[in-house]
């Protein structure tokens, strides 16, 4: 844990219980005279740090001892388009996303979507405040629908698309990169690409889409 979340973090006194607290006393085993950083959502490029001056029984009781303006986030701006797949599998992936520095997600609803898929954008938000304290990122990962490939490809016509057949991808930066979903994506949609825009892994392998979407993110920021 590299520091938390709290909603009074920037105030003299910080007085914490519930899970904070279990986590914080119980599982880290921190105590009196320890120092923690805290991050406030409403303003997260500053980061506080607190000593803890008591522990009770229920409560941990901690000062400000200083704050700076200390943004974490990628160094790249990495944009993927993303068919929908199953919402579990989405969230299974994201905190790795996330560690890697995507920047942000565009979930599309392409053709061999499962339309009854819908991802829980606040729920994807507690799995990127949790990755962010682990990992230290001070930015949030964004996120955008769009109910089909033609939309998404009208605001991001030079789109690089990961498909079988393409170019092979040696690891050049892209910002904006496309992927589909589990199956592929159809004619129908293949006929909309560029292909000069069409890329593929150098592998004889068939990737699920959530490791193609690591895959490509490790390789464009990492």
């Amino acid at each position: 844990m590299v520091f938390l979340y709290n909603e009074d973090a920037g105030k003299e006194l910080l007085k914490l219980r519930g899970e904070d607290y279990k986590y914080l006393v119980k599982v880290r085993r921190h105590k009196t005279g320890d120092l923690l950083h805290f991050r406030n959502e409403n303003e997260p490029e500053i980061l506080y740090t607190y000593i803890i001056s008591d522990i009770t029984q229920r409560e941990l009781f901690l000062h400000l001892q200083s704050k700076e303006i200390l943004e974490v986030k990628p160094l790249r701006e990495l944009h993927i388009g993303w068919c929908v797949i199953d919402p579990k599998t989405i969230e299974k992936a994201l905190p790795s996303l996330n560690e890697i520095g995507v920047a942000k997600i565009s979930f599309i609803y392409c053709k061999r979507s499962q339309k009854n898929f819908k991802p829980d954008m606040a729920r994807l938000h507690r799995i990127l405040r949790a990755s962010n304290q682990q990992c230290g990122r001070s930015s949030f990962m964004e996120f955008s629908t769009y109910k089909d490939l033609p939309s998404f490809l009208n605001d991001y016509p030079d789109v690089k698309v990961f498909d079988f057949g393409g170019k092979t991808y040696h690891g050049e930066f892209y910002n904006d990169v496309l992927i589909g979903c589990e199956g592929g994506f159809s004619e129908e949609e293949r006929v909309l690409f560029n292909k000069e825009n069409i890329l593929s892994f150098q592998t004889p392998l068939v990737l699920k889409s959530e490791s193609a979407a690591l895959g490509i993110a490790a390789k464009i920021l990492l």
